[in-house]
């Protein structure tokens, strides 16, 4: 079986760890399901390939702004996959547990799972 690297836009590592301190926070976890939540985040930080802020990048989240009904941050996770296989979607996996960002995954030629 292949294993794929994960690749993530560069503010992922902010993203999640706001989901997770809103869950502890929340009471949504436990504190125990909080601490090996961060503790696997870690593993991952080691494993993953972060696609860094550049100018092209941010143009071409404005433009995805324009095709797909998107928050900021969704434009530039999608524009960040883009910028990774440039842009030749076909083929490659696009994985986010948002529904919306999904469809304009897909919908930009990206296969989709849901997380």
């Amino acid at each position: 079986m292949r294993t794929h690297v994960p690749v993530v836009w560069w503010a992922t590592r902010v993203e999640v760890h706001s989901a997770l301190e809103r869950l502890r926070t929340d009471g949504a976890i436990s504190a125990a399901a909080y601490i090996a939540s961060k503790q696997r985040l870690e593993l991952l930080l080691a494993s993953w390939r972060e696609i860094q802020p550049t100018d092209p990048l941010r143009d071409l989240a404005c433009i995805q702004l324009g095709r797909f009904h998107l928050r900021a941050s969704d434009a530039l996770q999608l524009a960040a996959a883009l910028v990774w296989c440039k842009q030749r979607p076909k083929g490659r996996l696009f994985v986010c547990n948002d529904q919306r960002l999904s469809n304009a995954a897909m919908q930009a030629g990206f296969d989709s799972a849901q997380a």
